[in-house]
């Protein structure tokens, strides 16, 4: 999908997604002391906004105008926080280089080449000793987990993300992880992607 169909996904008045922050980014990241982060594939905030309220200095960076404009910045001032937004191709991203001391990708989920793109930005965008992390949903999820993108060339491992961060971190965390969903038959178990690093 692109930019201007999430656009029109984010365009009603409720939120997609919940405004809990994802329950991977809040186990990883909760116990970081604040600094500087960058939230990459932010969409409507919920991670940029929870990082907000525990005194980081947030940039939500997503392609969907929309999804930053109409939710994220209203997340942001409901909950009193300072959010700068960026809207941009994340392919094109004009990342600031060690200006991070966090950088988040949660679930962006395009063709793998340009993943890796981003990936390499994001770490290029972290400065020594900063937190790289990522969830994604996992190229085993379509057949043995629930829900997520069906589409294989969207779906990518721990592994594969990890691989691209190698040559400027150090991998504290690389596995498959699975999280509890509600299916219309009743609870099910969907399997995400984890990478956790430092960069050196």
């Amino acid at each position: 999908m692109d930019a201007a169909g999430w656009d029109e996904r984010y365009r009603g008045t409720e939120l997609v997604w919940t405004a809990a922050p994802n329950r991977f980014v809040e186990g990883e990241l909760a116990g970081l002391p604040a600094g500087r982060a960058v939230d990459v594939a932010a969409g409507e905030g919920r991670n940029a906004v929870w990082l907000g309220e525990r005194g980081w200095d947030v940039d939500a960076v997503d392609f969907s105008a929309v999804a930053l404009a109409a939710k994220a910045e209203t997340l942001a001032a409901e909950r009193g926080v300072q959010l700068r937004t960026h809207c941009t191709d994340l392919t094109a991203w004009d990342a600031p280089e060690a200006a991070y001391d966090l950088a988040l990708i949660a679930y962006l989920q395009l063709p793998w080449p340009q993943v890796s793109q981003v990936l390499r930005l994001a770490a290029t965008a972290v400065r020594s000793g900063g937190t790289l992390l990522l969830v994604g949903h996992d190229a085993s999820n379509r057949e043995h987990g629930f829900g997520g993108p069906q589409d294989p060339r969207v779906l990518y491992t721990a592994e594969q993300a990890a691989a691209e961060w190698r040559p400027y971190a150090r991998i504290l965390r690389a596995e498959t992880v699975t999280r509890p969903v509600d299916g219309p038959e009743g609870p099910r178990t969907a399997i995400d992607s984890l990478v956790r690093a430092e960069r050196l």
